[in-house]
């Protein structure tokens, strides 16, 4: 029996958002409080100090009422000033994507562009930080979603902190799923998102901001204010004793009290362990249906996604259709110019277990077959229970 448009999916292995974990759920379905209570207000507090346990960090974060595209924006309007010169590092879609918000902000926008199945060399960026040291701003996507392929930023960060560049990273397909923390890649803003690694829900932003981030913006006249692109208004509101800017999203709050609790409480380092063998295995099993890879290497593909370049003959969007019709599996498309190109599958929060890579090969493989697709979907399946096995 097939599943039409109208059923709703069985298994969810999307880029994101993905589905939460049942305590995530749970607490989303505790009373709506009165944000001016003080047990709100010190509820809050607790929240945000919490995560800035899972940031790794002492300094307590931004939570912007958004999903991370209004964080990323928010970072570009706040941290670069009208003389700075920025460079920004593009290797897929939403690294290029942060080119254009940071472009309204800067004097002069120096781009470093890939080919969107490879990954920024450091020594580029050295290079181009030897030549222009008038760069002030360096931006970078550690995990450019749409092509499933990592960046060095732990090196790229070192580079900018010897040379005083502030950077900007965008982890939100990353964190919680890797090990990646914003002191430890030298990041002064660093945006991730509570509905990705961490199965929490999808309406708010993490921002951490350095010491020497906040001296910039408390310094640049253009950084926004009583706006919803304000990190400023939002600096101090972890306390319980200030006001907030507006009213938060009190569902939002008690849903990523819950998703980072959970994350504290299996062990950061188990999660990120069952995020890599899930990936492990399901690039093994696409391996032997038979398909290829998207990134150029494998040394540079996710761990919390993997994405697979579309066979000749077919169309990814029939793909997916007959994956999510005949198996109820739902996986994610390309986006802007990797549209068509390739197929996405998600290994975040509660699908990053390893059974799950051998789902996603059988529905895949299952799916191109049944469209006429040459593939092996038993050599798919044995391979992908053969690193499971193997790691245990």
């Amino acid at each position: 029996m097939r599943n039409s448009d109208d059923d709703p999916p069985i298994i969810t292995l999307s880029a994101g958002p993905v589905d939460a974990y049942p305590v995530v759920l749970r607490a989303l379905s505790r009373p709506v409080t009165y944000d001016f209570d003080p047990s709100f207000q010190q509820f809050y507090e607790s929240t945000v100090l919490k995560t800035a346990e899972s940031l790794r960090t002492g300094l307590p974060p931004v939570i912007l009422q958004g999903e991370p595209v209004l964080a990323l924006e928010a970072a570009a309007a706040a941290l670069i000033g009208a003389d700075d010169v920025v460079l920004n590092l593009a290797s897929g879609e939403y690294g290029k994507g942060f080119g254009f918000w940071a472009a309204r902000h800067c004097r002069e926008l120096l781009e470093i562009e890939v080919s969107y199945d490879d990954a920024i060399d450091p020594e580029a960026v050295s290079e181009m930080l030897e030549a222009r040291p008038d760069i002030r701003v360096l931006s970078v996507c550690h995990h450019d979603t749409p092509s499933g392929t990592l960046n060095p930023v732990r090196e790229i960060g070192a580079l900018c902190r010897d040379r005083d560049v502030l950077t900007i990273v965008d982890a939100v397909s990353s964190f919680g799923g890797m090990d990646i923390h914003p002191e430890d890649v030298n990041a002064d803003i660093f945006v991730t998102s509570p509905s990705k690694c961490l199965g929490g829900s999808t309406g708010l932003s993490i921002v951490h901001v350095s010491e020497r981030a906040w001296a910039k913006i408390d310094a640049n006249p253009a950084a926004p204010t009583a706006s919803v692109l304000s990190l400023k208004d939002w600096r101090d509101a972890w306390r319980s004793d200030v006001l907030f800017p507006f009213t938060p999203s009190v569902c939002e709050v008690h849903a990523l009290d819950a998703a980072v609790q959970n994350y504290l409480d299996e062990g950061p380092e188990s999660v990120w362990a069952r995020h890599a063998l899930t990936a492990r295995a399901c690039r093994a099993g696409v391996r032997a249906l038979g398909l290829d890879l998207w990134p150029a290497r494998e040394a540079i593909c996710s761990d919390t996604a993997t994405t697979v370049r579309v066979p000749g003959g077919l169309e990814d969007e029939a793909i997916r259709r007959e994956a999510r019709g005949r198996y109820g599996v739902v996986f994610s498309a390309g986006r802007g110019s990797l549209m068509g190109r390739l197929v996405r599958i998600g290994h975040m929060g509660p699908v990053a277990r390893p059974i799950y890579a051998v789902v996603a090969v059988s529905a895949l493989g299952g799916a191109i077959a049944a469209l006429g697709g040459k593939t092996d979907v038993g050599a798919g399946v044995e391979a992908a229970l053969a690193v499971i096995d193997g790691a245990g």
